[in-house]
């Protein structure tokens, strides 16, 4: 089916001929055969968001359909890829092409040329459900990849393949000469199928203290990360990546400036796994749309990397997408409303703008897969707003839409707080469902020790309020106490050094027994202090800097240390409250 250009307006142009196209069509433009997707029909006039630039093209150019929806590439050799926003081969187009793509440069999401070795798990005569398990797909220098039937293909095996076999070449026959190649296509703004939800009863471990202690977020969960710039975003996410409970990891960097990027790109193949010791890219999937490729391509970036990790999710993984950032990806929204004159909402944002956020959002959980298994998609969006204000449009639409805040602080970033998560503005909506799990894993009364925590920093702002006005040395022992006590949480567990092997990440075993530590000298000082004890005395046992240096202690090792400064917080009070 093919028409005419009549007209081309920025991202968008307008075309004629194309009256029998879809929703969601892709449509190839101009000469250069340029991408796109059909947003608007109205009648025989069909409105295409194109995802390149659109400078160039002429009226009465040809606009091509497809006859099918804007779809990603899904099989063997994901893993360490790194796309654009509409899944281009990147590394392979810059071989190809240089660093600049030329118009309409194109090549396949996955390598043809490749062979894998496939290992058939079925026989014939053997039936065949949608995410049944059909065989592996091995190849030298890439992680082994497990091949199932796609959603909607079932029957029975009539012929089986093995030994070397190309992406599209059939790997499995069922009766009625259907088959299953290594490689399926799945449309990206379809949510793929699962047999049912599982209730949010199991974290997301990131490994940071203040994230699964204070505001945790299931698997499959969601969260987003406002913050200003320098706030430290793009570092926390990358954190995420090496150290959170996940199998695979699909990183979206989209609109970000192209320096962010490109350091991304390089840092990434250089991080360690501290799984496996190899390199972290060898579970990750890049998808790359800086802020200076066309539009219409970011507004596509979040749905074509949540497919992907929805194909991990189907395997029985755990995966975790992270989104930098969705305030990029409104503002492609905006333009492309726009562009097509809809009526604007707050801050030029388009009306529909929140349940554009909360679909999207929605595609994110734990869920018993087509074939049996175990699975979850686990969301951490980052957000830019504007000078850091979270009152902006993309930020409260996200709030109505997930799980968790976790809000950055510039305070806490300028003066080297990592992370740099403000406690007083964030929250978890999933804390109480993840309780048990935490005391049943971690230890008992973990849940008791989070809220006597919570209660010390709230008390330490008020105080600290007061001290502004009237001065530290105005305040009696007890409440220079509590400003203490609160300091040795802030530093000694809400700070995390992503340099120090031990400290980088933290399992819950090692943070409940910290901060049990923690707040056992706090009550135990406190009992001094009401006793007569002078609280400079109490500092200077030292303990306080012991306690500052827990997090550099190896998780295997912290119940034996936190024994011995029981000890010695037993014996340096024991020997104050005498004198």
């Amino acid at each position: 089916m093919s028409g005419r250009i009549v007209q081309v307006a920025g991202p968008t142009v307008v075309a004629e001929g194309l009256g029998g196209a879809a929703l969601n069509e892709v449509v190839r433009v101009g000469q250069d055969r340029l991408l796109g997707e059909v947003i608007r029909i109205d009648g025989d006039l069909v409105t295409v968001q194109v995802y390149e630039e659109t400078a160039g093209l002429a009226l009465g150019e040809p606009a091509e359909g497809m006859g099918a929806p804007l779809a990603a590439e899904l099989g063997p050799g994901l893993l360490g890829a790194i796309f654009d926003g509409v899944q281009r081969p990147l590394p392979e187009l810059a071989a190809r092409e240089g660093d600049f793509l030329g118009r309409g440069a194109t090549l396949p999401a996955l390598d043809r040329a490749r062979a894998w070795e496939f290992e058939p798990a079925v026989r014939p005569g053997d039936a065949v459900a949608p995410g049944s398990r059909v065989g592996t797909a091995r190849a030298a220098g890439a992680p082994e990849h497990p091949v199932h039937a796609p959603p909607g293909t079932a029957g029975r095996v009539a012929a089986v393949r093995s030994g070397g076999i190309g992406l599209e070449e059939p790997a499995v026959t069922l009766e009625g000469a259907r088959s299953i190649a290594l490689l399926e296509r799945w449309p990206v703004r379809r949510p793929r199928p699962v047999r049912r939800r599982l209730a949010p009863d199991v974290p997301f471990l990131t490994g940071q203290r203040v994230l699964d202690c204070f505001f945790p977020v299931s698997a499959g969960g969601t969260a987003v990360v406002p913050g200003g710039f320098g706030t430290g975003k793009t570092v926390l996410e990358q954190s995420l990546a090496k150290w959170a409970a996940a199998d695979v990891v699909v990183y979206v960097g989209c609109g970000e400036r192209g320096n962010e990027m490109a350091e991304v790109l390089d840092e990434f193949p250089r991080l360690e796994d501290p799984r496996t010791g190899g390199p972290l890219l060898d579970r990750t999937v890049l998808v790359v749309n800086t802020s200076n490729m066309p539009v219409a391509a970011r507004e596509a970036s979040i749905y074509t990397g949540c497919t992907i990790a929805e194909y991990f999710r189907d395997m029985g993984r755990s995966v975790a997408l992270m989104i930098d950032s969705t305030s990029r990806w409104a503002e492609a929204l905006r333009e492309i409303a726009a562009r097509l004159e809809e009526m604007p909402g707050e801050e030029g944002y388009p009306t529909y703008l929140a349940s554009r956020l909360a679909r999207f959002y929605e595609r994110a959980g734990r869920a018993e897969t087509l074939g049996g298994g175990e699975g979850a998609v686990t969301m951490v969006g980052a957000i830019s707003p504007p000078g850091g204000d979270l009152s902006e449009p993309v930020t409260q639409c996200s709030l109505r839409a997930t799980g968790a805040l976790w809000a950055l602080s510039a305070d806490l970033a300028h003066r080297r707080h990592f992370p740099a998560v403000d406690w007083t503005a964030s929250f978890s909506l999933e804390a109480e469902q993840l309780a048990a799990w935490f005391e049943r894993e971690a230890g008992s009364g973990y849940g008791a020790l989070r809220d006597e925590a919570v209660r010390l920093l709230q008390r330490e702002r008020e105080l600290a309020e007061v001290a502004e006005l009237v001065g530290t040395e105005s305040l009696q022992d007890a409440e220079r106490l509590v400003l203490e006590s609160a300091r040795l949480l802030r530093e000694g567990f809400l700070r995390q050094s992503a340099l120090d092997p031990a400290d980088a990440s933290c399992p819950p075993g090692k943070a409940f027994e910290m901060l049990r530590l923690l707040l056992e000298w706090h009550r135990r000082a406190s009992a001094a202090v009401g006793g007569g004890v002078p609280l400079r005395a109490i500092l200077e046992t030292g303990v306080p800097a012991k306690l500052l240096r827990l997090g550099q202690i190896p998780w295997q090792d912290i119940r034996r240390a936190g024994e011995a400064l029981r000890a010695e917080v037993a014996d340096a009070l024991g020997r104050l409250e005498v004198e």
